[in-house]
């Protein structure tokens, strides 16, 4: 027995070296156009959360497990790469996708190439990665995917109008989970279902909706049509435009960088691009703006007191000496940075902080209550709350939306350095920038019409019908310029479907229906200005006009398809007819101008899940 146990035990750590063994694999990336290092480059191990970036030189390093095959290379505008693991080193050349624009722009930071292929100049990230971003000092690590973080998402089912007319939630204008989506895809690796939040899958996307004419921050659009995966069923679209701001109008910043800089940030695609991401805001800040920079790891301290926007060189060397160590008091840190920004309060101005996180908090404060009721305390100060989401493996979803949510801010997840362009640069009003806080949607269905409906997705924003009304209860913010779209699908009156459950007749239930049948539904919504605690409410009918869906706009068709693809990934009960051949031939025929490439990049990631499901 003593010599089947020693036997046993060297089988288990033979077994259990094998499975950690792994391989170190360099290389270098250039374009095809004209052999230049490509910079920011992700780079992942297929099947696996390992994953790393290219420096400013275009090279690479990364310990990958001694089971992997596959690097899968890829850069927003060019064609992702799949490459065998034959050996230690694994150069690749990379294409420019056959829709990119072609635009030649002026060279930056020392690279002689450049490519316009989001409909903005992707900068060199040369410079951009400091002594920290080097694949020496930052070697990636492997982690347990089991160990990231998503709170459970139960869908919401059909409701029936006769017992149930009024729909209510919080607007939610977070984009995290698709590009949270698409890491997963570009990876090689199925999307955990509950990470796939189908109405920030939506609103990932610009659309082109008519601007606010009043005195209201936004309009509202509506449109009515035929559901491409079940041919008995309706769709309602809204959508709301929040009002533009020209970016000389801006009010003044008062910005507090709360950067954590614990160990498990200590990875290439999070303190480093956390740095490189952070130094594209501040090019957009001027001198009537401050910045202040605080960081936690085993304690709170700040690296930058409050320092004036055109002051870059100063606030990028503070950036540049960050390195990653220690464990997480994400609490203290909070705590630091709502002093900092509370005494450097501008009156009349944009008092915000840029909480850049994996959300790993393990000292000190670490529940998610306790955490939730000292932001939803701080949100009282006036004070924002922006949060940016970094790396993979050990990734905590649900805390960092939490704290966006109760923060009065917003929420996005950064796997590249051209999101943190679109999220900082291209949308930079949206995402810094507050017009209407507290704003809510009650919709009430017409039951002589509507016989139920179903609220795609936002199943965490829902709210009580009576919360409508009540100007205590918290809701989301809208930013400057930024879009919200909303899907309902109805079960018009006179249709059997399987979705519908028969309670019987109740006694005291009240059964008249109104002879009215020229319109489905009001959409009432209610917001209040940035700094007032009294809600506005303002109302729209949606006529009883349903398109066929061919005959709906491009906004709609698109949004469709996302919502379609959304139901795939999450295995959804309710995805019906819903296939990979229809989303794609819905989101190629409606992807429209396209001028930022972003509805092509969605079709290659359809295309991507279509083929990981086969």
């Amino acid at each position: 027995m003593k010599h089947l146990t020693i036997i046993l035990a060297i089988f288990i750590i033979a077994f259990a070296g094998r499975v950690n063994a792994q391989q170190t694999v360099t290389g270098t990336v250039t374009a095809a156009e004209d052999g230049s290092a490509m910079p920011g480059v992700n780079i992942v191990a297929k099947g696996t959360t390992v994953g790393t970036m290219t420096n400013d030189s275009g090279t690479y390093s990364i310990n990958v497990p001694q089971n992997a095959t596959t690097l899968i290379f890829s850069f927003i505008g060019m064609q992702t790469v799949e490459m065998p693991i034959n050996g230690s080193v694994v150069d690749v050349v990379m294409k420019t996708e056959e829709n990119a624009l072609e635009d030649v722009v002026v060279t930056a930071m020392g690279i002689s190439r450049q490519k316009k292929a989001m409909g903005y100049s992707v900068q060199a990230v040369k410079g951009w990665f400091s002594k920290n971003s080097t694949q020496e000092n930052n070697p990636p690590v492997y982690l347990n995917p089991s160990t990231e973080e998503y709170d459970k998402i139960r869908e919401n089912g059909f409701r029936p109008v006769k017992n149930e007319p009024l729909s209510t939630f919080s607007i939610d204008v977070d984009r995290a989970s698709y590009s949270n989506m698409r890491r997963y895809l570009n990876a090689g690796q199925k999307v955990p279902s509950d990470a796939v939040k189908i109405e920030e899958m939506i609103n990932y996307f610009d659309y082109d909706y008519e601007q606010p004419t009043g005195d209201n921050p936004y309009s509202i659009i509506t449109t009515y049509a035929d559901c491409p995966w079940n041919s008995d069923n309706k769709l309602l679209h809204v959508a709301l435009q929040g009002k533009r701001i020209n970016s000389d109008d801006l009010p003044p910043s008062n910005v507090v960088f709360l950067l954590d800089v614990s160990g498990s940030m200590d990875e290439a695609t999070k303190l480093p691009l956390v740095v490189a991401s952070l130094k594209l805001l501040v090019k957009n800040l001027t001198k009537k703006d401050k910045i202040s920079i605080v960081v936690y790891a085993g304690a709170a301290g700040m690296v930058l007191p409050p320092t004036s926007g055109n002051e870059k060189t100063k606030i990028f060397e503070a950036l540049d000496n960050l390195s990653a160590g220690g464990s997480t008091a994400g609490g203290a840190g909070i705590e630091l940075a709502y002093k900092t920004a509370k005494e450097n309060f501008i009156e009349n101005g944009n008092n915000r902080i840029v909480l850049c996180t994996d959300g790993d908090f393990n000292v000190g404060v670490t529940s998610n209550s306790t955490l939730e009721d000292i932001i939803a305390e701080k949100r009282k100060t006036g004070i924002y709350l922006t949060c940016l989401g970094f790396g993979m493996g050990n990734y905590k979803d649900n805390r960092i939306e939490m704290l966006a949510d109760k923060g009065n801010g917003n929420y996005a997840y950064i796997d590249n350095i051209q999101e943190s362009n679109k999220t900082l640069v291209k949308e930079f009003g949206g995402t810094m920038f507050t017009i209407a806080k507290d704003v809510k949607i009650q919709v009430e269905f017409n039951p002589s019409v509507v016989q139920a409906y179903r609220l795609i997705g936002y199943e965490n924003r829902l709210l009580n019908n009576e919360d409508f009304v009540d100007d205590k209860k918290d809701a989301g913010e809208m930013g400057a310029g930024h879009t919200v779209t909303v899907l309902y699908e109805i079960i018009p009156v006179g249709v059997e479907s399987k979705f519908l459950k028969d309670i019987g007749d109740l006694k005291y239930q009240n059964t008249k229906i109104t002879e009215n049948i020229s319109e489905i539904a009001t959409i009432k919504t209610r917001y209040k200005s940035p700094k007032d605690s009294t809600s506005i409410e303002f109302n729209k009918p949606v006529e009883n006009k349903a398109l066929p869906f061919s005959d709906a706009n491009e906004n709609f068709r698109f949004s469709t398809s996302v919502a379609m693809f959304g139901m795939i990934l999450r295995e959804s009960e309710f995805k019906q007819n819903s296939s990979y051949e229809q989303v794609l031939q819905i989101a190629k025929n409606s992807k429209g101008d396209d001028n930022e490439n972003y509805r092509s990049e969605f079709v290659q990631l359809v295309k991507t899940a279509k083929s990981i499901s086969e």
